[in-house]
């Protein structure tokens, strides 16, 4: 069985893990409903559709003139 040689220190144990600290962006994809860009697999908030089909009920926002 594998033991250690010696203690990692937890300056060396942080630094190994820091290159893992990057996000990955999120996947935007364009609403195929309204056009407008929404995260995938999940319901346009613009529109309230989802594969297809209304999910929710949006309110039409009105514009201040």
């Amino acid at each position: 069985m594998a033991v250690p040689k010696g203690k990692v220190s937890k300056a060396r144990k942080n630094s190994r893990r820091s290159a893992n600290w990057k996000l990955s962006m999120p996947g935007i994809v364009k609403c195929p409903k309204c056009g407008k860009m929404k995260l995938a697999h999940r319901v346009c908030k613009a529109c309230g559709y989802y594969d297809g089909e209304q999910v929710l009920a949006v309110e039409e926002a009105e514009t201040k003139n």
